[in-house]
This record gives C-alpha cells, sequence and structure tokens, in this order.
C-alpha cells in the first residue's frame, strides 16, 4: 500500500476515476457519497484493478458524516495521505430566473461540502505532519460562462476558500492543491439537466474524467498549487485578468448555449 486516499463523491464521474487511476498504482481507496448500489458498485472496480477500497455512505453536506468518513478511513488504513473534495453537481438558467432554494442547495454540496471535508481532513493531516488536500473547482471558478451563474458562485466560493487557507498552511508540510477542470464527459450533465430543466450544448473543447484523474496524480507525486488538466484552460484565466471585457464577448460567442431537452 502506497498512500491512503479519501475521495468525496467517489463512485462516479471524476471522483471514480480518480480511485482508479490510484488503485491500479497500488493505493487504499476510500469513497463516500449518498448511494449505496453506486458506492458498492465503484468498490467492485477498484478491488477488481488490484486496489484497497473502503466505501461509506455520507452526505458532504453533514460535518459529521465527513468526520465520520475521516475516521472510518483512518481506522481501516492507519493513515490518511489524500483527500480529495470532489462531490458537487451543476444548474443552468439565466441569472435572474434561477430559483434561490435550488441555488442554495447547490451552494451546500459544491462549497459546504468541500469545507466540510476539508475540516475533517485537515486535523488528522496536522497531527501526521503530511497531507494533500485537493479541491477540484472548474474552469467556471476563474471565469464565469453564460447560464451557469449559480454554479459558477458555487466553484468561486470553493477557490476563495482554497486560496486563504493555502495560504495558512504555506510553510507547513500540508499541500493544497486547486483542480479546475474544463467540461467534461460525465453523468454531470444529464444531472444538471435534469435540475435545471432544460440542456445546454458547450462549444468548446471537452475532457474525459481520465484526464483530470491523470493530472491530479501528477500533482499527488509533484504538487502544485492549480492544475489544469486540460491546459489550454489557462489562458482563459489570464485572458480574463488581463482583458475581461474581451473575455466576457469571448464566453458569450463560444460559452454554453440553452437546447430543448
Amino acid at each position: 500500500m502506497s498512500l491512503v486516499i479519501a475521495i468525496t463523491g467517489g463512485a462516479t464521474g471524476i471522483g471514480r476515476a480518480v480511485a482508479l487511476r490510484m488503485a491500479r498504482s497500488g493505493c487504499a481507496v476510500a469513497i463516500c457519497g449518498r448511494r449505496r448500489d453506486r458506492l458498492d458498485q465503484a468498490a467492485d472496480e477498484i478491488r477488481a484493478v488490484g486496489g484497497q477500497a473502503l466505501p461509506v455512505v455520507a452526505d458532504v453536506t453533514s460535518a459529521q458524516d465527513m468526520e465520520r468518513f475521516v475516521r472510518a478511513t483512518v481506522e481501516q488504513y492507519g493513515r490518511l495521505d489524500v483527500m480529495v473534495c470532489n462531490a458537487g453537481y451543476g444548474l443552468y438558467g439565466e441569472s435572474e430566473a434561477i430559483d434561490s432554494a435550488q441555488a442554495i442547495d447547490m451552494m451546500h454540496v459544491n462549497y459546504f461540502g468541500t469545507v466540510n471535508g476539508a475540516s475533517a481532513a485537515l486535523p488528522v493531516f496536522k497531527r501526521q505532519n503530511a497531507g494533500h488536500l485537493f479541491i477540484v473547482s472548474s474552469i467556471v471558478g476563474k471565469r464565469g460562462v453564460p447560464y451557469m451563474s449559480a454554479y459558477s458562485a458555487t466553484k468561486f466560493a470553493q477557490v476563495g476558500f482554497a486560496e486563504c487557507l493555502r495560504a495558512e498552511l504555506t510553510g507547513t508540510p500540508i499541500h493544497l492543491s486547486v483542480v479546475y477542470p474544463i467540461s467534461t464527459d460525465t453523468e454531470f450533465f444529464s444531472v444538471m439537466t435534469g435540475h435545471s430543466g432544460f440542456a445546454t450544448r458547450a462549444m468548446g473543447p471537452k475532457q474525459s474524467a481520465d484526464d483530470v484523474a491523470k493530472a491530479i496524480e501528477k500533482a499527488i507525486a509533484r504538487p502544485r498549487p492549480e492544475i489544469y488538466p486540460y491546459k489550454a484552460a489557462r489562458i482563459l484565466a489570464l485572458m480574463n485578468a488581463v482583458a475581461p471585457g474581451l473575455c466576457d464577448r469571448l464566453v458569450r460567442r463560444w460559452g454554453r448555449k440553452p437546447i430543448p431537452v
């Protein structure tokens, strides 16, 4: 067993891809989510590629559940080396039409779920005097795009939290990395369509969940503060910093477009 890794939202999408990739390297993997059937299926897949798996039913919006998830991981494997705060979902809609209750629910999962996961892992890292926290954000946490204001707000909140926490941890042996995926081929979009009541079409490039997992694997071996699995996405963040007006026009032209469900 080389490393012990805990992943929220580890049964599907990017979380599952990270779990499988690290399991192939011999890591012990703990995954959490709300659906027992999906967790058990993912755990079977992890074991099938040679990894150790601990599936735990837990809700990231509950601080107690996240503490229980981390505690179960440490009890099972003796330590925790990496925590990946990955759980989240999206919502489409014109900014003025977003239902506030839906936006609040999404903030609880995407932002407070991240805070809860980080807060559960950090005391373990501090006791061990070692650890690596990953926060899976989105490129829309750097630059918002049309029809995704509520989702983008949750991702900006993640990034603000991460930057403050990373500064607090500077000079310690605890690392913090923020991951900025672009549109990723997962069930994320079908879930988002279900929550929103309509679909959108992404006009720009896409990547696979394993592309993101591969970037995280590299950063585990060589920590760095920001990770852009699709390297050209960094250009969008830089352009927004130096020419936000131009960036507005570009994302309006090339950002998401609504389509009939």
